[in-house]
């Protein structure tokens, strides 16, 4: 379906010149630039809600594209479009993005408007992440998100800050050339910039694996996978809250986004070579990194270990397909894994946004990050105390809630590929409970340990719309993931259908 007028164009545009807009409207009165930047975010969010009602669910091809030539010489076209994969992942990034906004209402006070404009900027990058199909257009906004995070870091982050940003920079801009590297070498052989393009290019399994390698290099830093996670805990703690709920919720998804585009569909047989170096990766970091995260003292590095954990299940539940369509003729597992993959990017986008705000919210009043600081926090804030708590819950993979079904889907698929993955995937839902509530424990509940935790002030009503929205969705998914599997079925399925076939 092409759209009658280009919806995703304005999704990508309205919050980059609502951006510079808000940027323009300086600092001299900052509720001015509040106020824009919300209703911005507002306005995106209602047109990226029609890619949803107009989305024809029965068809994977690319539906609303938007196709204008750019650069003529290369054959590099302005060509975006989406599918059940990307479309989900825009909605999400349009609707934090509201999140983000609201709660940054009262603690930036310094420089609003231009932390407004950053994030808004942002959003629309980021949107064009997932909805080009030009390869240098995708790799254009790829970069770009750079920058305005690199910023938000940098300028509003903590005393650490510049290390923070410096680290983060160069590891995403490290993987990001071999990935350039790779587009052009495909360019050359295809004699075109689309991905769709791409997708059916012949191969050798040589050039397959230098290709996997490099955009293995670009995506695993960005998800992030073990051995190059490092940069994450640093980013969440030096980042403001807003920066930290972005950071987690949309870009660590583009990673597992890249995966699905690129590695699989244009390098299947080299994605089938070395898919136990993948799995082995995603297992240490499920594994590992879950221990990691139980010995942290500083909540937001606890809760970004735990992301990585989390990100785990997404890779492992995009690589284990191979092993499952080798074992039988069993598609139906295949497209489990991935669609398993596919849930927990989402549910993880509203899980750590949410934990990573109750941070925020205790942050703001305490300036401290340390779970040491706190103790019997429910006493004087029974209503944060709640949320927290279910959050905490979620984090940990409750039945009901969004976080249990993207991991027990995994866990089923990889039952599928091989017991032992099964039984180390589902080792992180007591690890991931053991950290999980041993914060809350140790944060919530008990005896009011000092005067600073019996001066606290409950939650005021902006924070609870913030977190209370976040909990709708994390509820109803839990409970009704339906109308989310249904969008990326059919998607998925062809995906699955397409890597089945070598290239050789």
């Amino acid at each position: 379906m092409s759209a009658d007028w280009p919806i995703l164009s304005a999704t990508i545009w309205l919050p980059i010149l609502g951006g510079l807009l808000v940027l323009g409207s300086g600092d001299k009165a900052p509720n001015v630039s509040r106020w824009l930047a919300l209703v911005i975010s507002v306005l995106t969010f209602l047109v990226s809600l029609l890619l949803y009602s107009g989305f024809d669910v029965a068809t994977s091809a690319m539906q609303f594209e938007e196709n204008i030539p750019w650069i003529e010489a290369f054959q590099i076209n302005y060509h975006l479009g989406i599918d059940g994969i990307s479309m989900p992942l825009i909605l999400l990034t349009t609707f934090i993005t509201i999140l983000v906004v609201a709660a940054g209402w009262e603690v930036i006070q310094y420089k609003p408007s231009q932390y407004m404009a950053a994030f808004l900027i942002m959003e629309g990058v980021m949107v064009g992440v997932f909805a080009a199909l030009d390869a240098m257009l995708f790799y254009v906004f790829w970069e770009a998100m750079l920058i305005p995070m690199f910023l938000i870091i940098g300028v509003w982050g903590g005393p650490n800050r510049v290390y923070a940003t410096i680290k983060f920079f160069l590891y995403t801009f490290f993987g990001s050339v071999f990935m350039l590297v790779a587009l052009i070498y495909m360019y050359f052989q295809s004699g075109s910039m689309e991905i769709l393009a791409f997708h059916d290019l012949k191969l050798g399994l040589g050039p397959q694996i230098l290709i996997f390698i490099a955009f293995l290099m670009a995506f695993a830093v960005k998800v992030p996978m073990w051995p190059v996670h490092t940069w994450l805990p640093d980013a969440h703690v030096e980042a403001p809250t807003g920066g930290s709920v972005i950071l987690a919720a949309i870009m660590l998804k583009i990673g597992g986004y890249g995966f699905l585009r690129f590695c699989l569909p244009i390098t299947p047989d080299a994605s089938n070579e070395l898919d136990w170096l993948i799995i082995g990766m995603s297992l240490i970091a499920v594994v590992y990194i879950g221990f990691v995260a139980l010995v942290q003292q500083d909540m937001k590095k606890l809760i970004a270990y735990s992301s990585i954990a989390h990100m785990g299940f997404v890779t492992l539940g995009f690589y284990i397909v191979f092993i499952i369509l080798h074992k039988a003729d069993v598609t139906s597992g295949a497209v489990l894994g991935m669609q398993g993959g596919m849930v927990q990017m989402v549910s993880h986008g509203f899980i750590s946004s949410a934990m990573f705000l109750c941070v925020g919210v205790l942050y703001d009043r305490m300036h401290s990050r340390q779970i040491a600081d706190y103790g019997g926090v429910v006493n004087t804030m029974p209503w944060f105390a709640a949320f927290m708590v279910f959050f905490a819950m979620a984090n940990a993979g409750l039945p009901g809630t969004s976080g249990f079904i993207g991991e027990f889907m995994v866990i089923l698929a990889s039952f599928r590929a091989d017991f032992w993955f099964a039984f180390l995937a589902a080792t992180t839902l007591i690890v991931g409970a053991a950290y999980t509530l041993w914060m809350v424990k140790r944060v919530v509940f008990g005896d009011i340990a000092n005067d600073q935790v019996a001066a606290l002030e409950d939650i005021n009503k902006r924070e609870f719309i913030i977190l209370a929205a976040l909990a709708v969705f994390v509820l109803v998914l839990g409970l009704w993931p339906a109308p989310l599997i249904e969008v990326m079925d059919v998607s998925i399925e062809n995906l699955v259908k397409h890597i089945a076939v070598s290239k050789l």
